[in-house]
């Protein structure tokens, strides 16, 4: 796998909202730009073309997000390449990482939750020598140091990041102080004082180390794990100071780097379907795909009219579950309902309505 060096990487953590005032901006400069330069939008115009109507598209595109695109510009293009009525992410990356983003499309977004929930792999380079308030290179220098660890230090320190362990989040980052993102304060210059957070570390290793000050690593992690202050709390231990300065997301939930399509690719298709050559649906994955860790429940059409009505349905028979908990409910093997099964009931959570563009059958296939 190869690491690309950048000029600076801000994270990946979830619910990370730094690029935010990047999005606003970045939008009001798109919008207008197609107000005033765009003659389509001018008043008068013979050659003023409509806008094309939006359709329901229904799954998960994982997008090999490029470096220097925010999470919310890509979602934006997506929706737009797919004439999509409703897209989101699962998971900011910073505009400064690259990577895998998983794009959910119109009933997709009810799923959002599973994918988030999931485990992420990360493949990471720290630098040595300095912290930076932001954590990466994209901040200032705040500590200095000459000191330089050795591979075998690093490695004897690792097994201290691994497992549940407490970390404390980035000043830069979008935890909640007293009403305002934790971001928004630093970037007034103020100190906030954040209050450590249990995360869990399935495994962090480190996989090359070289001689320009700079170590490669790999961690898997649950949700909430900040990259960046691993970085950060190591450099401090170590006694050398460190931060981020190259970031690659390889698996998010059940998707893996296999999944992941880059942009130019995507467009491709776009061109090539818009001529009558493809189909986008070959780029979709099943909506059921963030639901592989979910039993899976089949029902009649009978009683899948009732839960498609948001009526329970009795569990009854030798066919009946005995067990309780979410289950994801299909019929005649498409995907109905989320449901929860208790006191011999399946009780449906969130409907789903699959109609309008879906994967391939190719792609239902490959995840199955």
């Amino acid at each position: 796998m190869t690491v690309m060096m950048t000029n600076g990487v801000i994270d990946a953590q979830d619910t990370d909202a730094r690029d935010a005032d990047r999005d606003i901006s970045e939008q009001r400069t798109d919008d207008s730009r197609r107000t005033n330069n765009d003659p389509r939008h001018k008043q008068g115009k013979p050659n003023q073309q409509p806008r094309r109507d939006k359709r329901d598209v229904h799954g998960w595109v994982v997008l090999d997000k490029p470096i220097g695109m925010t999470s919310t510009h890509a979602v934006a293009v997506l929706k737009r390449l797919f004439q999509a009525k409703r897209a989101g992410h699962a998971g900011t990356l910073d505009p400064l990482a690259s990577g895998g983003l998983p794009i959910a499309l119109g009933e997709a977004t009810k799923t959002v939750p599973f994918v988030m929930d999931g485990r992420k792999r990360y493949r990471f380079t720290v630098s040595w020598g300095e912290e930076r308030d932001t954590d990466d290179t994209e901040g200032r220098a705040v500590k200095t140091s000459d000191v330089r660890p050795s591979a075998e230090q690093i490695r004897d320190l690792l097994p201290r990041f691994t497992g549940l362990i407490e970390q404390i989040p980035p000043q830069y980052s979008a935890i909640k102080v007293q009403g305002e993102r934790a971001y928004d304060l630093a970037r007034d210059g103020e100190t906030v004082d954040l209050k450590p957070r249990p995360v869990e570390i399935h495994e962090l290793i480190l996989v090359e180390h070289g001689d320009n000050g700079q170590s490669v690593f790999e961690a898997e992690c649950g949700k909430g794990t900040y990259v960046r202050a691993l970085a950060r709390d190591m450099g401090r231990i170590l006694g050398c100071f460190g931060h981020i300065c190259a970031l690659r997301r390889t698996l998010v939930g059940p998707f893996t780097e296999a999944d992941m399509i880059p942009l130019e690719q995507l467009e491709a298709l776009c061109n090539r379907a818009a001529s009558g050559e493809g189909s986008l649906a070959d780029a979709l994955l099943p909506v059921e795909t963030a639901l592989d860790d979910i039993p899976a429940l089949a029902v009649t059409r009978a009683d899948a009219a009732r839960l498609h009505r948001g009526q329970a349905v009795l569990l009854r028979g030798r066919d009946a579950p005995n067990s309780s908990g979410t289950v994801y409910v299909t019929v005649a093997g498409r995907l109905l309902a989320l449901a929860e099964i208790g006191n011999g009931e399946l009780i449906p959570k969130r409907v789903f309505n699959l109609n309008g563009l879906t994967a391939s059958p190719a792609r239902n296939n490959e995840s199955n």
